[in-house]
């Protein structure tokens, strides 16, 4: 009988063989990636069997694209049965195996339960022995299952109008890959933000990618609906710098933004590799103190404003991703004080990072009277205080949402219009003594029509 240990058997699952071949890995923030495989094929003539391996264990088998010179691909088979410790355990119940447990000894006998946990034997006597699985060394069976195999498959049958080895094209869509990118910025003083991103590309397909052509596709595209297939994601912590001298290349690409590095990358399962998607840069920023009531009745909101745009130090597309914002201390250390998603940005648009809330401004809204005029119509006077607690001034953004048909009759600032049902002041507000704020008031009007 043949031995296979526990380990080898894992080893042969997860082993892959390598070939010689030109790989392109476009990779979209939709947990999905395009493949382009170009391989070196010996081709019989007529038709013929050619099993296809490397390739992930999330291909979508559906999406395969299969391009040779007087070569047709009549039939398709995706073999995913992979051998495992269960797997072959639960095959050969009823049939007669050897299992060697950590303290040397060996028990034979008929196979009779496996739940994944503890063995169950009867030897030739019809003596029952259990055996806990955590205490298994190794186990000795007579053969492999036939109808096993080491890893995904596609199995073609296949047309060649001549033999010999020429290239074969194969493209894949597979599930299990993801990128997405990550900013840091650094406050520099009141107007200054030096400003990078990375991009962060998540394989979890099942299959390594050594030295591919890496692409980072920027974008919402449109997926038909599939169900999940339940599977786990598992990540490991293997984080990955990358040199910052060969970067990405970017271009519109239809509808959406195409990143391609440019050198090769190795993306290897279950690892999270980072690269530099752009150089540091510094950017012009602003800070914006809003105040929206509807939001909270106190807390002042905290944002860096800056424009995406070459004038102001950047003006490259950014896909979407998580900023972080630092500010240097005066012992030369970096401080983490927030973050914020931003959404596709576009060069030349505006971003608004949301940092945190202000400690020392707070802000207090309040009814002070409202009257009825008729039965649809009404007035409310609204005062708004601030209160600045800082050593210098600010400049303060009220946010006030209306309804309904409204007129404001009455204000002590003046204010914008930024679209139907919202207002807004920008006042400046002086540094105050602890008695001391500073009021905006005004006079609204609803009316039914």
């Amino acid at each position: 009988m043949r031995r296979i240990s526990f380990i080898l058997m894992i080893i042969l699952i997860i082993s892959t063989i390598g070939q010689a071949r030109d790989i392109s890995v476009t990779v979209y923030n939709q947990n999905i990636a395009l493949v382009h495989d170009v391989r070196e094929i010996e081709f019989a003539k007529g038709v013929f069997m050619h099993s296809f391996t490397d390739i992930p264990s999330r291909i979508d088998p559906t999406s395969v694209h299969f391009k040779a010179n007087k070569v047709t691909i009549l039939e398709q088979n995706y073999e995913f049965d992979l051998a495992s410790v269960e797997k072959i355990m639960q095959k050969y119940i009823g049939s007669t195996v050897r299992v060697f447990v950590e303290d040397g000894n060996m028990f034979e006998g008929r196979l009779q339960s496996f739940d994944g946990a503890n063995v169950i034997l009867v030897d030739g006597s019809g003596t029952v022995k259990v055996i806990q699985g955590g205490k298994i060394v190794h186990g000795e069976y007579p053969e492999m299952p036939a109808d096993f195999i080491e890893k995904p498959t596609l199995i073609w049958s296949l047309y060649s109008d001549a033999p010999g080895s020429r290239k074969a094209e194969v493209s894949y869509l597979t599930y299990g890959m993801d990128w997405h990118a990550e900013y840091v910025g650094v406050v520099k003083g009141l107007d200054k933000l030096d400003f990078s991103g990375w991009v962060s590309v998540e394989n979890r397909s099942g299959i390594t990618y050594d030295k591919a052509k890496l692409k980072l596709m920027a974008g919402d595209i449109h997926l038909a609906p599939v169900p999940t297939d339940g599977r786990a994601r598992f990540l490991t912590s293997a984080v990955m710098a990358e040199k910052k001298d060969l970067q990405f290349e970017e271009k519109e690409f239809f509808e959406y933004h195409l990143y391609t590095l440019q050198r090769p990358a190795t993306l290897k399962n279950n690892q999270i590799k980072q690269i530099s998607l752009f150089p540091e840069a510094e950017a012009k920023c602003s800070r914006l103190y809003l105040y929206d009531s509807r939001r909270s009745n106190t807390n002042i909101v905290v944002s860096l404003e800056f424009r995406n745009s070459k004038s102001d130090g950047l003006g490259l597309p950014l896909p979407a991703g998580k900023v972080r914002i630092y500010q240097e201390d005066d012992d030369g250390s970096l401080e983490f004080i927030g973050e914020d998603n931003i959404t596709h940005t576009p060069k030349d648009e505006k971003l608004s990072i949301q940092v945190g809330k202000a400690f020392d401004i707070v802000g207090e809204r309040n009814v002070a009277d409202t009257r009825m005029l008729g039965r649809y119509d009404r007035e409310e006077d609204i005062e708004i205080k601030l209160r600045n607690h800082k050593k210098e001034k600010v400049q303060i953004t009220v946010r006030e949402r209306l309804y309904g048909n409204w007129k404001i009759i009455k204000n002590s600032h003046d204010y914008n219009k930024i679209d139907a049902y919202t207002i807004e002041f920008k006042v400046d507000t002086p540094p105050h003594g602890p008695e001391e704020e500073l009021t905006i008031s005004y006079t609204v009007h609803y009316s039914r029509q």
